[in-house]
């Protein structure tokens, strides 16, 4: 969603472009739903009433997005409205405050890990452990945007470097660069899931 989402869309959203905010819709509905559906506990019908409550949030709140302090990339801000559309719904829950609480847990854990993602590289060998299809999906979700679109690009749509680079607008060596943190990421947030989610179920 990197881009897309300039000064020059945010003055006509909030001057209420309905194409403007159906480009909004279009483009943050399948990452948000990818990066809320684990937590809240893979319940399909609850993700699409915090999707649809984000969305809202964020169509009523469009002032409170800077796309210069963001980078053009509104995935981030969207995502803390999602938070609180989940803890919201969790509330509702009672024998949900256990999910809550991994999630609260995960989310220090991740910013930490992010933060050290050139420093420290972890072994290859963290995703020959109980790799599952969930499990993958779950550690995508909670990449950071542009992490999740250009694994993506690379090892789901099988783009050469040279075709990413073309259609983003870098260089061949950014995204090259780009491709390398991001698979430390993924290993990363992969080894902090598993890690967090077996802890979880030893109580």
């Amino acid at each position: 969603m990197q881009a897309i989402f300039d000064a020059r869309w945010r003055t006509e959203a909030l001057a209420g472009s309905r194409e403007a905010v159906a480009v909004l819709a279009a483009e943050a509905v399948t990452p948000l739903y990818r990066f809320c559906f684990y937590r809240v506990g893979k319940d399909r019908d609850l993700c699409q009433d915090v999707v649809q409550e984000a969305l809202l949030g964020a169509i009523a709140q469009l002032g409170g997005y800077d796309p210069d302090r963001c980078g053009g990339d509104i995935f981030g801000w969207l995502t803390g409205l999602a938070r609180n559309a989940i803890r919201r719904a969790m509330s509702r829950r009672p024998s949900a405050t256990a999910l809550e609480a991994i999630w609260l847990r995960m989310d220090r854990e991740l910013l930490s890990l992010y933060g050290a993602v050139e420093s420290r590289p972890l072994n290859d060998d963290v995703l020959a452990r109980a790799e599952t299809r969930d499990m993958v999906n779950a550690t995508m979700s909670q990449l950071p945007g542009r992490y999740g679109r250009a694994l993506e690009a690379k090892y789901v749509h099988n783009k050469s470097v040279r075709e990413i680079a073309a259609s983003s607008g870098q260089t061949e060596k950014a995204v090259e660069s780009m491709l390398a943190r991001a698979r430390k990421a993924f290993r990363r947030t992969f080894l902090a899931l598993s890690q967090s989610l077996s802890a979880e179920a030893a109580y």
